[in-house]
């Protein structure tokens, strides 16, 4: 049986909350969590990040409450090498400006106090071209493309509509080096 950390991570984070939240998973726990079929040693992922839409970004850091309940579950996890790590705000990430209209429910895990959602596939493609050529993640990009049928267009359009974050000038280079591979992926015709 595959280990599933991101359900243990976010279960012990729901158990921690005092009140309701929303949560954009990104990483390889939205892809383990928010896909059919993912590969099985996603769920070996010893973290879950997220994003906020700028809208929710303020009341999400003062929500004392929020913070608190997070660090308690890092604590309650710190043993088993698990953690909630990064909640980024949409514009330190790769993104299109409306991803947050097309993020998609996760259903797979049922949290009492936690709705999660992941970016749509051609938003989370984004976010895992933060990390430019990374092998890795152009190997999680293309299970994507393959798994949702993206066509070469819709790639296309979405990279035109991506918007960086401006408080680096890494971002660019690191862009166009995922960019390169993935207009080379295979795609649905």
């Amino acid at each position: 049986m595959p280990r599933d950390n991101p359900s243990h991570i976010l279960r012990t984070l729901d158990a921690t909350l005092t009140h309701s939240v929303e949560l954009t998973l990104i990483g390889k726990a939205a892809i383990w969590l928010g896909y059919d079929s993912p590969p099985e040693d996603y769920g070996s992922t010893l973290d879950v990040d997220a994003v906020v839409p700028s809208s929710d970004s303020l009341a999400l850091d003062q929500d004392a409450a929020f913070w608190e309940a997070l660090r308690q579950a890092n604590e309650a996890l710190q043993p088993l090498d698990l953690y909630l790590t990064h909640i980024f705000e949409e514009g330190q990430i790769f993104l299109r400006p409306d991803w947050a209209v097309h993020r998609v429910r996760i259903t797979r895990l049922e949290l009492q106090k936690i709705t999660l959602f992941r970016p749509s596939t051609l938003d989370l493609i984004l976010t895992k071209m933060m990390r430019g050529a990374d092998p890795t993640h152009m190997e999680e990009i293309q299970w994507m493309i393959k798994h949702d049928h993206v066509t070469h267009r819709e790639m296309l359009d979405c990279l035109a509509a991506a918007k960086l974050p401006e408080d680096s000038p890494e971002w660019p280079d690191l862009f166009q080096q995922a960019q390169n591979i993935i207009c080379q992926m295979s795609y649905e015709s």
